[in-house]
């Protein structure tokens, strides 16, 4: 199979340096630094009160760790993180590499993508040339996996709904992080009552737009592509009778199920 890569121009990346990087971030982010050994980690960062505020790869460096992140959120989670560096010998800067992803064999020095195999692989570095036409969104919805800016909402989504458990976002063996306690309550304690499904969709609707089933309001749907949607559900609610606008849905499961 031949490989197909393209650039990420959305991604930006910095780098987390010194001495008590991993300390650092150990006490911030939702997954085990430990894992690093193996390639990327998907993580991300939680407001105290448990909520989303952005999510990002962490890569392993030479001298650094490295953090590929949305270049929308970037400016915000570097504030966030420097605001609670306070005196850990950390330096958080910048850099010039550029994010590629892509499908097939992965080339030399590029890792697998965790979220789920069917997202290939990401490196770091120079572009490859353009592929044709990889459909990322068509990819994303056909394993309900969402995405920041679309799906994930900082300081609204919950990231247990967003099923990160599921996408390797999240381990509840490391120990104490911002928004922990909140996380593993959800997890632990309580029965999720709506979170991200795939749906069939006859139709189309704008994302964000309202679901009612039996004409009580049931959740969104969000990113679209050939017949089926992620949308946001009350489980409670799913039901045979399902709308958006004009679009009619059908429940499938996680990943398309």
């Amino acid at each position: 199979m031949t490989s197909l890569g393209e650039a990420a121009p959305d991604r930006t990346v910095f780098a987390v340096s010194g001495a008590d990087r991993e300390a650092f971030l150990r006490g911030l982010v939702t997954n085990d630094l430990g894992k690093l050994r193996d390639g990327l980690v998907y993580a991300a960062l939680l407001t105290p009160q448990g909520k989303y505020l952005a999510d990002f790869f962490l890569v392993p460096g030479k001298d650094a760790i490295l953090i590929d992140a949305k270049a929308d959120q970037a400016d915000a989670l570097i504030r966030r993180l420097s605001m609670y560096r306070l005196r850990a010998a950390v330096t958080i800067a910048a850099t010039d590499l550029r994010v590629s992803r892509g499908l097939g064999p992965a080339p030399d020095g590029a890792m697998t993508d965790p979220r789920h195999p069917a997202l290939g692989w990401r490196s770091y570095g120079a572009e490859p040339g353009a592929a044709p036409g990889i459909d990322w969104d068509a990819i994303r919805v056909a394993h309900c996996i969402p995405e920041s800016g679309i799906e994930l909402i900082p300081d609204e989504t919950y990231i247990l709904e967003a099923g990160f458990d599921r996408l390797n976002g999240v381990d509840f063996r490391k120990g104490c992080y911002v928004g922990q306690e909140v996380t593993a309550r959800m997890k632990h304690k309580t029965e999720l009552r709506k979170g991200f499904l795939s749906v069939a969709i006859d139709g189309s609707a704008p994302v964000g737009t309202e679901i009612l089933s039996d004409g009580k309001p049931a959740g969104q749907v969000f990113t679209q592509s050939e017949g089926r949607a992620i949308a946001w559900l009350r489980f409670d609610r799913i039901g045979d009778n399902m709308t958006a606008g004009d679009a009619h849905l059908h429940a499938l499961g996680p990943e398309g199920s």
